[in-house]
């Protein structure tokens, strides 16, 4: 069995043939965690995790980028797509309702994270104040979110992007709400940082971007140093497939693919990996 632990089946993406694809994951027994950008999308994920009696779940968050700061101008193309609803602050209630069942003071056990939230950098203003206002307003924001998944004693899914050095800091600056439980989702950076994360128990979510080249970015060298009992497998689909991969669109399925190369890296067989992962992602989501 493998687990998926950073899907988006819940964009605009798979509103075509989502169950259908749902169903075939689980036929090759393939569970996943679609994780939230924002209230809507935290909220379909929940949705289409309780449609699954098992093997489907969600996290819930307001990523960096659908923070409305004002302060940047949004790609016409983010702004096009269903998924992408931006807000203007967090509504730490409103999210923290999500967490349990309809009417109910029962927690739902399908909402499995806090996530994703963290950091982006990508876009950002041009001049230096602007700078700095818009990278405190994303951090205000992490602290909300950290604060929620303290109070709810739920794991954190980081993103971070062009933002490694800051919140690593502002994790240090902020101990009374640095998870235990956490993963670096779809880690793209150096040997350094890698290990600043460990160094916090985080375990590190590889998916398709490391069959790309990127600058001054060594995924060999950040897979081995990787402990084994450190390592999740993700897509981060509908984005990052993997080169191989047969579908014109990522989806679960590619886990496979993710697994086969870290197996080549790690220089262990791919049964015994698939293990190793699988039980990493129970331990860290409590599945």
């Amino acid at each position: 069995m493998l687990i998926d632990t950073h899907a988006h089946l819940n964009f605009s993406a798979f509103d075509k043939d989502r169950n259908i694809l749902i169903k075939k994951c689980l036929k090759n027994n393939i569970w996943l965690i679609n994780i939230g950008i924002n209230y809507e999308t935290s909220k379909k994920a929940i949705e289409i995790a309780e449609n699954f009696p098992q093997g489907v779940f969600a996290a819930i968050g307001l990523h960096p980028i659908n923070l409305d700061t004002g302060l940047v101008k949004i790609k016409k193309d983010l702004l096009e797509s269903k998924s992408f609803f931006i807000e203007r602050k967090f509504d730490f209630k409103r999210y923290e309702k999500l967490v349990y069942l309809s009417g109910k003071q029962v927690r739902n056990k399908k909402v499995v994270a806090i996530g994703e939230v963290g950091l982006d950098y990508y876009w950002k203003p041009k001049t230096a104040r602007k700078k700095e206002l818009f990278k405190q307003k994303q951090k205000d924001l992490l602290l909300e979110q950290l604060k929620l998944a303290k109070k709810l004693s739920l794991p954190v899914i980081f993103h971070s992007r062009v933002a490694h050095q800051d919140l690593i800091k502002f994790l240090l600056e902020h101990p009374e709400v640095r998870p235990q439980a956490a993963v670096a989702h779809s880690f793209v950076g150096n040997s350094g940082e890698l290990q600043k994360y460990l160094d916090f128990g985080f375990y590190i979510g590889f998916n398709g971007i490391i069959f790309k080249e990127i600058e001054r970015i060594d995924f060999k060298e950040n897979i081995i140093k990787t402990p084994l009992e450190r390592i999740l497998i993700e897509t981060d689909c509908p984005y990052s497939a993997p080169p191989d991969f047969p579908e014109e669109r990522n989806n679960p399925l590619a886990v496979k693919y993710i697994l086969k190369e870290i197996s080549k890296i790690k220089k262990i067989p791919q049964e015994n990996l698939e293990k190793i992962t699988t039980e990493n992602a129970k331990k860290l989501f409590n599945l």
